[in-house]
């Protein structure tokens, strides 16, 4: 069993500018970060001006972020994504922490919210069952991520 940790020694705040390579860092670690996804410091700040959110969770004595739940919303729904923590302090109870706190920004909002996690990922599913999340079927996820030039011609 591992060791909680004092959660009184984490913070989860808003994203500020300048948290991006940080971020960006715990993204690959925890295997979220990809570029072709189009993830950058710009897209990040537009999709919070239009009413997302970005929370970071960080670590008090040494500002190291260590989480991060990004909540973008399309004028119907919140999609979290980019929710994870970084390996070595996984385990520990944070992530429902952070979760909790995400809950109440989409509570805030008034708007449901979804989410999508890979079928191998027990742990996650677990703790987003526990939150109240029900699976919603056996969808397959399909995206374009650059439209061919030669579309719109």
């Amino acid at each position: 069993m591992k060791k909680r940790i004092d959660h009184n020694k984490f913070i989860i705040r808003e994203y500020r500018k300048g948290d991006f390579n940080a971020i960006s860092h715990l993204w690959a670690v925890t295997g979220m970060g990809n570029p072709k996804r189009g993830d950058n410091a710009k897209i990040i700040e537009d999709s919070i001006g239009i009413g997302g959110e970005l929370l970071v969770l960080e670590e008090k004595t040494s500002a190291k972020i260590c989480g991060t739940s990004w909540m973008t919303f399309d004028g119907r729904r919140i999609h979290l994504h980019h929710f994870g923590i970084l390996p070595e302090f996984q385990g520990k109870g944070l992530s429902k922490m952070l979760l909790d706190e995400s809950l109440k920004f989409v509570k805030k909002k008034g708007f449901q919210v979804k989410l999508e996690v890979q079928k191998t990922n027990t742990k996650a599913i677990n703790l987003y069952k526990k939150a109240g999340f029900e699976y919603l079927g056996d969808y397959d996820v399909y995206i374009i991520r650059n439209l061919p030039p030669d579309l719109l011609k």
